[in-house]
């Protein structure tokens, strides 16, 4: 089994990126976030590798962090979601916010994520919900101003939902708005989140 891979990146399209090892292309199937951090084409990459095997084929899916990857093996054990669907998952929210999600049974925010139904969100909780305590997540104990910064967070997602941008691209947009950006305001951090996806591809 494939565990590991460094090497150049060869291609790469949302959620899927080939990576020229030695010569030798793998195909990976990555979620967004990994997508948006491993670099443009030609740039040197290692991924964290799942090698999942079917009857008809062998795939790979990759990530950046251990805690994306740990998380996509346990969505995978859960009834009826399948590789596909647990990369979708990590697409559309953070990996620490899914965590804290899970363990306070927050089917609003499971159900926000593309893909995801009421009774796939019920299901997520009920099996994954004591299981995520030995992971590793830092920042799920929150003081008064990152529980702040959180709500801060959650309206400029918001307001640039509204406008039509997709959840992963807004996200990508605030979170860096908001590490450049010491303390703005509502107003100064939406233009600046704005500045940022008009620089996205």
């Amino acid at each position: 089994m494939i565990a590991f891979l460094r090497g150049t990146i060869l291609e790469k399209q949302p959620n899927l990126i080939v990576v020229d090892v030695q010569g030798v292309g793998y195909e990976v199937h990555v979620p967004l976030s990994t997508y948006y951090d491993v670099g443009e084409t030609g740039a040197q990459v290692a991924l964290r590798i799942h090698t999942h095997v079917r009857d008809d084929a062998l795939q790979l899916y990759g990530f950046l962090t251990r805690l994306e990857q740990q998380l996509f093996e346990r969505l995978i054990a859960v009834s009826g979601i399948g590789p596909r669907l647990a990369v979708a998952v990590l697409s559309g929210i953070e990996s620490g916010d899914l965590v804290a999600a899970i363990q306070r049974a927050d089917l609003a925010r499971l159900t926000g994520i593309p893909g995801i139904g009421r009774k796939t969100a019920e299901r997520i909780v009920l099996e994954l919900k004591d299981r995520l305590s030995q992971l590793a997540v830092t920042g799920l104990d929150r003081t008064p101003e990152a529980a702040s910064g959180d709500r801060l967070r959650d309206d400029l997602l918001s307001a640039l939902q509204n406008l039509g941008y997709h959840r992963p691209l807004a996200e990508k947009a605030v979170d860096a708005t908001l590490r450049s950006t010491p303390a703005p305001s509502f107003e100064q951090a939406l233009r600046a989140a704005l500045r940022e996806l008009m620089r996205q591809p």
